[in-house]
């Protein structure tokens, strides 16, 4: 059985344009392995060493970015008012009255540090397919915690 990762439209395109740059890279990161070995003898030349390893790190970044893409489920928002994949919510933490905006975003675009948490972490499984005004419990691994869905948009 094959599981695909659900997806943003968004995180597909960042995706696609992160691939782009890197195969745009790639005969940069060649022409550098190529004057690297031309330098002479092999087994003590760390330019040789450092450019076959950045090489094999963006090709494996390749790989695995087509992967994502590969096994990706976009997901569309609907218009119903519900939290679900693709939609912004505004939380506000019952225990200290902050209010965050986040984006709610499939497993590998999750970014904290960008508002983007993921649909099935704590948070995203515990107000996913409520509507605002809704308080929810998330039970995280810190302990439990109130966030209040103050508007879905």
């Amino acid at each position: 059985m094959i599981y695909y990762q659900k997806m943003t439209p968004e995180g597909y395109k960042e995706i696609e344009e992160e691939i782009a740059r890197l195969k745009k890279d790639r005969p940069r990161r060649i022409k550098i392995l190529q004057e690297a070995r031309s330098m002479g003898d092999l087994s003590e030349n760390t330019e040789y060493t450092e450019a076959k390893r950045d090489l094999g790190h963006l090709q494996s970044r390749l790989r695995y970015l087509g992967k994502q893409l590969k096994y990706a489920e976009i997901v569309e928002t609907k218009d119903d008012g519900k939290v679900d994949l693709g939609k912004t919510v505004v939380l506000k933490f019952d225990d200290d009255e902050d209010s965050e905006e986040y984006k709610i975003v499939g497993r590998m675009e999750a970014d904290l540090a960008k508002g983007k948490i993921a649909f099935d972490s704590p948070l995203g499984q515990a107000i996913m397919k409520k509507k605002a005004g809704i308080t929810a419990t998330v039970e995280a691994p810190a302990g439990e915690y109130q966030v209040t869905i103050l508007e879905v948009k």
